[in-house]
């Protein structure tokens, strides 16, 4: 049988928390467990960091996810879909990830290829609208989500809304402690002539040492020998915000209470094996937090594990696993109950060795030899439910063929203005200024980049070129088009083309904003613009604005206005194919120039909107006309600027253009989304692999050095240049084809679902 592979999520040590522990005492339970179905276990683990520090990990730990950069989340989705991982197991807890309660999580999850299993570490009972979403989305993409309590089981379902038959109970893991060496580490501690109480865990104000100190001064009264001990070091988040401001006050109260001889603070995070022999040798621990919303208390499990005497505040996992005579409660802040209890355990031994035993014997259940086996079960289960659903077909795009997706050449020819239009060679031109139109398609390429990437360097450029479209408007909603380096309007009215591009892209932002001022500003553009919509003429201005309508009415669809203006722009497309077309001439010209696919493109999404048998005829043989066209030697061959291709006349070869290679891998990839045939996604890639050299010269026009396309295909090679328009046009394609690649791993996972 083969090993069974998982990736795992979560912190790691050599970083100082409780789920860093759990992860590393999980991974090894899980690959040293003596496991009943004989199956190998392989693990690697990919380690949350915390944003200000950097760790020295085990070799098991292949990548890091800073919790603040959403780049590196998605870096990671990437790695483990691409790696033989067969099921992919995280540790949720709000704290760990980025963004507000760690929403930064949900993209990678989203993205994620293998099966899910969730462990949640905290399931509140009052969570708020960010935190709800959150978890009923990881539950939703989850096979399994695991918990550690029945109280947690209970909120999931009625709280929110898991499944019962998702949820899966397995209790915290206990190392496998060995009682039987208790008066060597008593000795060595020099415990044996002491009555010992014990907490341990990273201090913070939540944890309610101070109740524990306040109620020694009673018990100390009967036993002078007693001695507390506070083990661990400060949270790190802690010490950031606020020193050891916490620790200071706990040692000023104890000194205050005249306690110096009767508490002890140990400021470290210790081993497994340190941590057994203190387990193994004080009189009681103590857990005396201060709210009742802690559904898992690892170092409560550890002690009940180790088969120790533990008294506690009644937090909802205490409450649980403390129950049946297995250990004492106290309310909260109640410094005079627990000094009772103390004094009454002590004056009877035999109730704390009955405690002892009847934890002992729960512990033997949730070594983590017990709880590796309940995982390796859980996991092969689901891993053989998967093999029935495993995709036998391969996707048709392979993301590691592409070029590593990089910025830098756009950024390099934008200035705090805009994009310069064009560029001599590998140098913005200033001399020729900017235009409406290659601004108009940075915003929808950076716009889609934000959506897809999140990377934040996208996002710095969106105002940027948002500024421009927004000084290029008129008062009466059209733009101009150029503007010169000296920020001079170069023209009075640009052009419908240039128009229509800025209406694409203004209502994709509405449709996927980062944030809601930019859909502000967006929509107050677009809707000045409303009135110029009924004047188009141009049919490829009149498809970009298509284009644009439909983002918008995807995103809000009460806009009346807006859907007849839509249906009577779609009918002046159908209208011009109608008049034009023939047997041997199926187009909405009697030529074909340039973005010849924006037509055919702008039909199939609005068919979206307003299905119909026409609109979805015209736009299947339109594409199908220009794919004969383009597509007839087997790669891409766009038609080329240099004469165009006129009916009845042949066709330019040369002079081609990227912008025709973007436009046909547009047309293809909505094809694949309206069709959902497969065919489309060969050759919408086919379209992205002209700009890498599949081409009628064979040569690349991306620039692997520069990062810059250049700018067209010529008879002698390609052009030397690298402007805005084809440099943009590449990177819209690129990410057409990663957006497709999403879609068709998606379909033939569901084609595998229905199989079954």
């Amino acid at each position: 049988m083969k090993p069974i592979r998982v990736a795992v999520i979560g912190n790691y040590i050599p970083r100082q928390c409780g789920i860093a522990t759990f992860t590393r005492d999980l991974v090894e339970s899980m690959l040293h467990t003596k496991n009943p179905r004989k199956f190998e276990v392989d693990a690697y683990v990919i380690a949350m960091n915390d944003q200000q520090n950097s760790y020295t990990y085990p070799d098991i730990v292949k990548s890091t996810i800073r919790e603040d950069s959403q780049r590196d989340y998605l870096n990671a989705v990437k790695y483990i879909n691409l790696s033989s991982a067969d099921i992919c197991l995280l540790q949720h807890e709000f704290g760990i990830f980025g963004g507000e309660r760690g929403k930064f999580i949900i993209p990678l999850i989203q993205r994620l290829e293998k099966p899910l299993i969730v462990t949640y570490h905290t399931v509140l009972n009052n969570p708020s609208p960010i935190e709800k979403r959150i978890i009923r989305e990881l539950s939703r993409k989850a096979e399994k989500v695991v918990v550690m309590s029945q109280k947690a089981i209970t909120f999931l379902k009625e709280i929110y809304g898991v499944p019962g038959e998702k949820i899966e109970l397995i209790l915290h893991g206990v190392p496998d402690l060995n009682v039987k060496q208790i008066g060597k580490f008593k000795q060595m501690l020099h415990l044996e002539k002491k009555r010992s109480l014990f907490t341990f865990g990273l201090l913070s104000r939540n944890k309610g040492i101070e109740t524990v100190i306040k109620a020694l001064p009673e018990v100390v009264k009967n036993y002078p020998d007693i001695l507390y001990i506070v083990l661990g070091k400060t949270h790190p988040k802690v010490v950031e915000e606020s020193g050891e401001e916490y620790r200071s006050y706990l040692k000023r109260m104890a000194e205050r209470l005249n306690l110096r001889n009767n508490v002890y603070f140990d400021n470290r995070y210790i081993t497994n094996e340190e941590l057994f022999s203190y387990l193994t040798s004080i009189d009681i621990y103590i857990t005396p937090y201060l709210n009742e919303a802690q559904i898992t208390s690892g170092t409560l499990s550890y002690a009940i594990g180790a088969g120790t005497a533990v008294i506690s505040t009644p937090y909802w996992h205490a409450e649980e696993i403390l129950s049946e005579g297995r250990g004492r409660i106290f309310d909260f802040n109640d410094s005079k109950n627990l000094g009772e209890i103390l004094i009454e355990l002590f004056d009877n031994p035999e109730k704390l060795k009955k405690m002892r035993r009847n934890a002992y014997k729960y512990g033997q259940n949730t070594t983590w030899t017990e709880i590796g086996a309940k995982y390796l079960t859980m996991l092969s289960a689901i891993r053989e439910k998967q093999h029935y659903l495993r995709i036998k077909e391969d996707p048709v795009i392979n993301p590691l063929v592409l070029p590593k997706f990089n910025l830098s050449y756009i950024k390099r020819i934008t200035d705090s203005t805009g994009i310069l239009q064009h560029a001599s060679y590998i140098i913005p031109n200033f001399k020729d200024g900017y235009c409406l139109d290659d601004n108009a398609r940075a915003l929808l390429m950076v716009a889609m980049t934000f959506k897809q990437r999140k990377e934040k360097e996208a996002l710095d450029l969106i105002p940027v070129y948002m500024s421009f479209i927004n000084y290029m408007q008129n008062s009466d909603g059209s733009f101009h088009n150029f503007l010169g380096f000296n920020k001079t309007f170069l023209d009075e009215k640009g052009s419908e083309d240039s128009f229509g591009r800025a209406i694409w892209a203004l209502g994709y932002l509405i449709r996927y904003a980062p944030n809601a001022e930019y859909r502000v500003i967006a929509d107050n553009i677009f809707q000045k613009s409303v009135p110029v919509f009924k004047t188009l003429r141009s049919l490829r201005g009149i498809a970009n604005t298509i284009v644009g309508i439909c983002h918008y009415l995807t995103f809000s669809k009460e806009k009346m206005e807006l859907n007849e203006i839509l249906k009577k722009m779609v009918s002046k497309i159908i209208k011009s194919f109608k008049k034009e077309s023939d047997d041997s001439w199926e187009w909405f010209e009697p030529f074909l120039s340039y973005d010849n696919g924006i037509i055919p493109y702008a039909l199939f999404c609005s068919y979206d909107l307003m299905p119909g048998k026409e609109i979805l005829t015209i736009a299947v043989k339109s594409m199908n006309f220009l794919e004969n066209i383009i597509m007839k030697k087997g790669y891409l061959s766009p038609v080329g600027s240099d004469g165009w291709y006129h009916k009845g006349k042949s066709c330019a070869e040369y002079a081609q253009q990227p912008v025709d290679a973007m436009a046909a891998v547009l047309m293809f990839h909505q094809a694949f989304v309206v069709l959902k045939d497969k065919k489309y996604v060969s050759k919408l890639m086919g379209g992205l692999m002209w700009f890498l050299g599949e081409n009628d010269n064979g040569k690349s026009l991306y620039d692997f050095e520069t990062k810059g396309c250049r700018d067209g295909l010529e008879y002698d090679g390609v052009s030397m240049n690298q402007g805005a328009e084809s440099t943009i046009s590449y990177f819209i394609a690129f990410l057409t084809v990663l957006s497709a690649h999403e879609m068709e791993v998606k379909e033939l996972k569901n084609a595998a679902y229905k199989k079954v």
